[in-house]
């Protein structure tokens, strides 16, 4: 296996919200995570930085995760704790109103892969050179879109697409989706809205398909992001199970 993730500013921000990492633990599972912050006065930055960080020392720590039943318990309750943290944040900072974040997040074990999202950062599986995307959006439009109000087409024009209905920080009680998939896969993308909004999943899949180091591809694709206006922060996080990227 061969990981790597990144983030870079984009074109139109004037600074970076997003935090995003791959750790291992001393069983050489891994959880890989992106985080897409928000509010005032710099503080989505720390809110996306907060729950990056605290997991991530959290799972290294970690002699192993343990069982499926352990590794959804072990992620509801730092979540929990996550969301305390940053609630407690924005009662100590005045400029920090709207404080908050989303969080998408994939553990691999040799027994199980599960995916953990709150917000709309996006979790994918990659098998036969194809993205399946794992997650589910918490926006309005999804919800329009699931409710027949509206048609996917519709969905990425509309003027409120950006509008979320979950996020950490966003109340006193949050709850994670979890997801257990199939381990059988050849990859695992994780990234945030800054490029679901630039790039189609056909363009990420020809990215991610090209005889590149799994370094190169990242970058490639921030950069493909970036030459379509790079509206948003730019997040990616991947890991490839197939041996060409082994090399």
């Amino acid at each position: 296996m061969k990981s790597y993730y990144l983030t870079d500013v984009g074109k139109v921000r004037s600074h970076n919200e997003d935090s995003v990492t791959i750790v291992k633990n001393g069983s050489e599972e891994y959880l890989l995570m992106v985080a897409d912050g928000m509010g005032g006065h710099r503080a989505g930055e720390v809110a996306s930085s907060l729950a990056i960080t605290h997991l991530g020392k959290r799972f290294s720590s970690l002699s192993s995760i343990g069982s499926l039943k352990d590794a959804v318990t072990w992620l509801n309750d730092n979540v929990s704790e996550i969301n305390g943290a940053i609630l407690d944040y924005a009662k100590n900072h005045h400029d920090s109103t709207g404080l908050g974040t989303t969080l998408v997040l994939a553990l691999l074990t040799e027994k199980f892969l599960i995916f953990g999202n709150i917000g709309d950062s996006s979790g994918y599986v990659l098998k036969n050179n194809r993205l399946h995307k794992v997650t589910k959006d918490h926006t309005l439009v999804n919800l329009l879109v699931e409710a027949g109000d509206i048609t996917a087409e519709e969905a990425k024009s509309h003027p409120q697409k950006n509008v979320l209905m979950k996020a950490l920080g966003a109340g006193e009680k949050i709850e994670m989706d979890i997801f257990d998939v199939e381990r059988d896969v050849d990859g695992i993308f994780l990234c945030s809205d800054g490029v679901t909004n630039m790039l189609t999943n056909e363009q990420i899949e020809k990215v991610l398909d090209e005889d590149l180091t799994i370094e190169e591809k990242v970058k490639k694709i921030i950069r493909k992001c970036n030459a379509r206006g790079g509206q948003d922060n730019i997040s990616v996080a991947f890991l490839s199970m197939k041996s060409r990227c082994e090399e």
